[in-house]
């Protein structure tokens, strides 16, 4: 089973400046290729490698975040016609789809970089990272996350993860491989009915009575008794307030369940 973890990254400002142009230059070289792609009408993977693999090098890219920028503009074609053959564009000759064929994909500046292994390394016990830039490999640089997701990053991280800036923050997204839970057959089932008086009646006769939810219950309904009986003005604005202070009163409650043991 595949899952994703994200860590933020801390960078010092110059290491912030190196990721923000590595990210400009991978997404203008993206541009550049989509209309490269538009052009000729050639879209798969092959035919993009075969064209411009070169010429993204010369743009600023090393070998591996060059093919990385060929299978995403690749990747986008593709779901792009997956979306115009399932209808989601629209019927032939309709606007919005003649729109999305007229002209190129284009990405972000600051669109999500996919990073393998030669291009990112992992120290996930010192929480740090050596990632690939147009400035050189940048190594020490700090990251964090929780301790949940630091012990399925050093057992389960396999793949590609995404370089990601968010709202002026940095983030990395890797891809865990965990395995599958082990599947077993119930040998029977318990039927709920959650009530008032009772939280719970189960089928099999437990009833999970909240008793100290049920005193203070008691205990507004003999004091809602009371304002009502009186009628003044200070009254009526006290009981015109009691439904929304006891549903303060429930969600703040952690509703100590006990067994009911008095069934009759």
């Amino acid at each position: 089973m595949r899952i994703v973890v994200q860590v933020r990254l801390m960078p010092t400002p110059g290491v912030a400046s190196a990721l923000e142009c590595t990210l400009r230059t991978a997404n203008d070289a993206a541009n550049w290729l989509s209309g490269q792609a538009h052009e000729r009408g050639e879209t798969s993977r092959k035919a993009l490698q075969g064209f411009a693999y070169l010429d993204l090098k010369e743009r600023g890219l090393s070998a591996q975040p060059a093919l990385h920028v060929l299978r995403k503009v690749a990747d986008a074609y593709s779901t792009l016609k997956a979306n115009i053959r399932a209808g989601n564009l629209g019927k032939p000759g309709s606007k919005r789809r003649w729109k999305a064929e007229a002209k190129p994909i284009t990405f972000r500046d600051d669109a999500a970089q996919p990073y393998d292994d030669r291009c990112l390394s992992w120290q996930v016990d010192e929480q740090t990272v050596s990632i690939w830039s147009t400035s050189g490999r940048i190594r020490g640089v700090r990251f964090a996350c929780s301790e949940q997701a630091r012990k399925l990053l050093a057992e389960h991280r396999k793949g590609e993860s995404d370089l990601v800036h968010r709202d002026g923050m940095w983030f990395l997204i890797a891809t865990c491989e965990v395995p599958e839970a082990e599947q077993y057959e119930p040998d029977g089932f318990i039927g709920v009915d959650l009530g008032i008086a009772n939280i719970a009646t189960a089928s099999t006769g437990y009833q999970a009575a909240g008793r100290g939810l049920n005193r203070h219950r008691k205990r507004q309904l003999d004091l809602r008794a009371k304002l009502q009986k009186k009628r003044t003005k200070s009254a009526k604005r006290l009981l015109k307030a009691r439904p929304q202070r006891g549903a303060a009163y429930r969600e703040r409650q952690p509703h100590d369940l006990e067994e009911d043991r008095d069934r009759g």
